[in-house]
């Protein structure tokens, strides 16, 4: 909340009279429903950020946006409203799965770039380029490591969708993301981390998001995924490079099963 209890006092109580019509009340977002105010302030804030996005999609990833960036296009009201996402309660929200640290977005990485697939609906043979992806140098190398193996053994490798993703992005995608979830932020916790919740975010323990060479990558339909050779190679030989399968089927952790997520651990 953003007034206290301690607003007894008249002088206090006309500050707040004064004060709140600048402020709409956002603060408390329903958690199974965004009110009809409230979620065209969702579409007011990706409208105005939407420039920032596209002009970060064909100059400088977003892989790296920082919260500066994300916030700065915003006037005060919009900020406000987008803090409010940025501060919600993971507990409130039965989230199980462990806070893994804010990223920056300034963290040492590799850049990796050139990845091309070739999507099975596309003709002739063309193939389109993944956009520009980022892991911790160690994790690349083990990465590398183990596609080198998963050529040897079945003649396939898989490629980095998904590699780190700053906490600023982090937070854009969960905004961005209710739309497909009813404006439910309790529905889109459980695809979507919250910022700092994401594997994506935490280089100690990144996670990759896999995709094969002809574009599957589960996204819409995890079987098609599951059943892919590089999937069960996975299974059986990614722990041999540090790699482990997040969200495997009834994870306690209560996030949908994710064939397609892998993150390094080196404990393995």
């Amino acid at each position: 909340m953003r007034y206290n209890s301690r607003g007894w006092i008249l002088t206090c109580l006309v500050c707040c009279l004064i004060i709140l019509p600048a402020f709409p009340a956002f603060a408390n977002l329903d958690l199974d429903s965004l009110p009809p105010q409230d979620i065209m302030m969702v579409k007011t804030l990706l409208k105005r950020l939407a420039p920032l996005i596209k002009q970060r999609e064909t100059e400088n990833p977003l892989a790296t946006l920082t919260f500066d960036e994300l916030y700065a296009p915003l006037n005060a009201k919009e900020a406000q409203f987008l803090r409010n996402f940025q501060g919600l309660d993971a507990k409130a929200l039965n989230v199980k799965i462990p806070f893994r640290g804010i990223a920056t977005g300034k963290e040492p990485l590799m850049k990796i770039a050139g990845q091309r697939v070739r999507y099975i609906n596309i003709q002739n043979g063309a193939t389109h380029e993944l956009g520009v992806q980022y892991l911790p140098e160690h994790v690349y190398e083990k990465y590398k490591d183990m596609m080198a193996a998963m050529q040897k053994d079945i003649g396939k490798q898989l490629l980095i969708e998904s590699g780190y993703r700053s906490s600023a992005y982090q937070l854009y995608l969960f905004v961005f993301y209710l739309k497909n979830h009813g404006y439910s932020i309790r529905e889109t916790v459980k695809f979507v981390a919250l910022p700092g919740y994401s594997e994506h975010g935490a280089p100690a323990h990144q996670a990759v998001d896999f995709i094969n060479v002809l574009g599957i990558n589960g996204e819409n339909n995890a079987k098609e995924f599951e059943d892919l050779p590089e999937y069960h190679w996975l299974m059986s030989h990614a722990g041999e490079f540090g790699f482990v399968l997040s969200y495997p089927k009834m994870d306690p952790s209560g996030i949908t099963f994710e064939p397609w997520h892998w993150r390094f651990d080196e404990r393995q």
